[in-house]
């Protein structure tokens, strides 16, 4: 029997491909909106680790201003965020470059959400499980509260969806990933706010103890 994961690569290249055709006059208009609306790069790219730990970049919609600091003040995520990048935020349209990704081999359609390279050194070794499997645009996590959650709640969703992996559980992300994206709810903790970097809490509280 072929294992799924085999059978998973060849349809996420499948329907990559397919998306591809509607989505381009979409990703086509939002690349003139992020270029009309502010300076800098359309396309934002950043180090991620994948399956097995491998690092690869991923592709998004830039939806923040280039700009870090204004008037001497740091600027928040938030505040950096601009009116074209919230709204294709609320519609994931920011994600859809991430297809090329998929048919390079380094993402999946499902599957755990790869995060920044810098809390590779910060996981238990339970939580690093979620490498074992090829990351995802979507995942468990993302649609049980996405941000919305805290990190060790996510981190076990993703090591579940590591032992179940299969069609059926797939299929059921991506229904409730589609109920979640019309909806438009759970992209961020809250209006004023994106979620707190992991680790940092546990750095705080060493630093209280000192």
């Amino acid at each position: 029997m072929i294992p799924y994961e085999r059978i998973k690569r060849v349809l996420d290249c499948v329907f990559s491909i397919l998306l591809l055709i509607p989505a381009a006059p979409v990703m086509l208009c939002a690349a003139v909106a992020i270029r009309l609306e502010s300076v800098g790069p359309v396309l934002f790219q950043q180090k991620r680790p994948g399956k097995g730990g491998v690092i690869f970049s991923i592709v998004k919609f830039r939806t923040m201003c280039v700009e870090t600091v204004k008037d001497g003040h740091l600027l928040a995520d938030m505040e950096r965020t601009t009116r074209v990048g919230n709204v294709l935020r609320k519609l994931s349209v920011d994600e859809l470059p991430q297809l090329f990704n998929i048919l390079k081999g380094d993402m999946s359609f499902i599957g755990p959400r790869p995060l920044l390279v810098r809390y590779l050194g910060r996981y238990s070794p339970t939580q690093m499980r979620r490498h074992e499997v090829t990351p995802g645009i979507t995942g468990w996590a993302q649609v049980n509260g996405r941000n919305g959650v805290d990190w060790e709640t996510r981190f076990k969703y993703d090591v579940w969806y590591v032992d179940h992996l299969s069609f059926g559980t797939d299929f059921k992300i991506l229904l409730k990933t589609l109920a979640t994206v019309f909806a438009q709810r759970g992209v961020n903790q809250s209006e004023n706010t994106t979620m707190e970097e992991f680790g940092v809490a546990k750095i705080r509280h060493r630093e209280d103890k000192s």
